[in-house]
């Protein structure tokens, strides 16, 4: 008798079969040091040294005064700060801004797409930093302002240029360069 001859595939290695493991593998190691960068956060803003765009928005509490552009020219240097009661990140920020106010920094905040109700519940339960806050509804003011998402955070000089945009949220690794702008702003 013959020896007896199947079609069996041969189990074994076969070199072709990592490639797309290897290639998987490397636009990961692409990915990963890419979120490392140090100004992963830092989006280009085409407003840096330029005026803050016109836009007057309602107060976000009844009684208060509207926020517009002519609120953020004079009286020293500002952060407007771009934010959300459903935005998590926010939260994250919300003590720093608070320590930022105490300091004497001038935050005034533009409410975006949101309920009013859920953005005062926010600011009852985590504290106000705000000196002022309006309310963009239908986020116009926030397009005019380039924003990619909040929250998002600007610098703003005395004259009422935009000299620092933070593009999410104010966190301790954020605060050094922050402070930094709003230093090289008062000057």
């Amino acid at each position: 008798m013959s020896d007896l001859q199947t079609d069996a595939p041969k189990s074994g290695f076969r070199p072709w079969m990592i490639v797309p493991a290897l290639g998987a593998a490397a636009v990961l190691a692409v990915f990963m040091l890419g979120l490392q960068r140090e100004d992963v956060q830092r989006l280009p803003s085409a407003l840096i040294n330029k005026p803050v765009p016109e836009f007057t928005l309602a107060p976000l509490r009844t009684g208060e005064p509207e926020l517009s552009d002519e609120a953020l020219v004079g009286n020293g240097v500002k952060l407007l700060n771009i934010w959300a009661s459903w935005c998590g990140p926010c939260r994250i920020e919300h003590p720093h801004l608070m320590d930022l106010a105490a300091e004497g920094v001038a935050v005034h905040g533009i409410n975006y797409k949101d309920a009013p109700e859920n953005a005062e519940a926010f600011l009852v339960e985590l504290g106000d930093p705000y000196q002022m806050v309006g309310a963009d509804r239908n986020g116009r003011t926030g397009i005019e302002f380039g924003v990619y998402g909040v929250p998002e955070t600007f610098v703003i000089n005395d004259a009422g240029k935009i000299v620092y945009k933070q593009v999410g949220p104010v966190t301790e690794r954020e605060l050094p360069k922050l402070r930094a702008a709003i230093a090289e702003a008062s000057k």
